[in-house]
């Protein structure tokens, strides 16, 4: 089967859509941001996004058979997976995540970009960058450290710890956390509760809370981080990190 996204607008304005790529547990690539990108130019009716995942896993990452050095133009390996996550992030429409099973990498910060998250005890967080040799983006940071603070994000993106759903709960990764039969009731109930309320209300407080959270990076900061980030997709790490992973080993740095 073909990766997809199955898009379904359901009774009250809620907007179903459901990442299917069962070869790669729901990766992420080039085409399947296209398809999600173009979802979100919804009808005028629409009041609210439910994203979730098709059989039991939320997303596994991005795909990493697609990712690779940066191009000699300056774009970035992820800079369209970034691109869309902002749009999610800011857009007027209200979101909510349904995360079932594993939310890696990209998964995560899908999940992160989202205005609410409901999960289940088998859920799974998880950001392994450092595994793979890469400095991950920095709204993708500022979105995980706006949601559990600073020093959980470290712990987070350092050590690549798993955090199964209570933890998340706990954490502040999760809104709620349901059993498995409960959980989708459970998210299209917040659908129903967001989409009852009125448009332009839901929509400006949701922008003002954004400006609120927003990062204060300098014109400066940014291009450095930029540069670091550009250092590590080139680097022989990457390589390295990608490969092992694609071949299921443990990968062998050595810091160049």
């Amino acid at each position: 089967m073909e990766p997809t996204v199955e898009v379904e607008d359901r009774e009250g304005g809620i907007r179903v859509l459901t990442l299917v790529n069962p070869a790669r547990r729901n990766a992420l690539d080039d085409r399947l941001l296209g398809l999600l990108d173009a979802a979100l130019s919804a009808p005028a009716s629409t009041r609210v996004f439910l994203l979730r995942g098709a059989g039991g896993t939320f997303c596994s990452g991005y795909d990493l058979t697609n990712l690779g050095p940066s191009s000699s133009d300056g774009r970035l390996p992820d800079d369209a997976l970034m691109a869309f996550l902002s749009r999610l992030e800011r857009h007027p429409v209200p979101s909510v995540a349904l995360v079932r099973g594993a939310a890696f990498g990209a998964g995560f910060d899908l999940a992160s970009a989202c205005d609410f998250r409901v999960g289940t005890p088998d859920t799974v967080f998880c950001m392994p960058p450092a595994r793979l040799g890469i400095v991950y983006a920095v709204d993708g940071m500022a979105r995980v450290a706006r949601r559990v603070g600073l020093a959980r994000a470290k712990t987070l993106f350092l050590t690549a710890r798993k955090l199964e759903g209570q933890t998340a709960l706990g954490w502040g990764l999760l809104d709620e956390c349901q059993e498995a039969e409960a959980a989708e009731a459970a998210a299209l109930e917040l659908c129903r509760t967001l989409a009852s309320h009125a448009p332009l209300a839901v929509s400006g407080m949701k922008e003002v809370l954004g400006l609120l959270g927003a990062p204060g990076l300098s014109e400066e900061a940014q291009a450095r981080a930029r540069g670091l980030r550009r250092a590590s997709f080139d680097s022989d790490d990457a390589r390295e990190g990608r490969a092992a992973f694609l071949e299921k080993r443990s990968p062998r740095f050595q810091g160049r």
